[in-house]
């Protein structure tokens, strides 16, 4: 093996982060793939957090940025296209932070 092939690998280190559960809790209950929940945006920030506020969702994953912090990613129980976000397809998975996901 040469010194290209023991190099770092990003495509790796995806896989890795792929493959390590993140734990969260909600109210000091444990939240994972599968859970519903209900969406509270608090930072309004676009449109899509005044449509999405007060809809019913539920967790595809609970994923880590580089930097530590922790979203929440979810599909919405009512879009027709959802079994787009369930493969991973963008426009159908939104990103939330902790704080603002309950449970229904």
């Amino acid at each position: 093996m040469n010194e290209r092939d023991e190099a770092w690998n990003a495509f790796d280190f995806w896989q890795d982060a792929k493959e390590t559960p993140i734990q969260a809790f909600l109210d000091d209950r444990p939240l994972s793939a599968g859970a519903h929940v209900l969406l509270h945006p608090k930072r309004h920030q676009d449109i899509f957090d005044a449509v999405l506020a007060g809809k019913l969702a539920t967790v595809e994953s609970i994923q880590e940025n580089l930097e530590g912090r922790t979203y929440v990613v979810v599909t919405i129980d009512e879009d027709p296209g959802r079994d787009l976000g369930q493969e991973q397809l963008v426009g159908h998975r939104f990103f939330f932070d902790l704080d603002e996901v309950v449970w229904p």
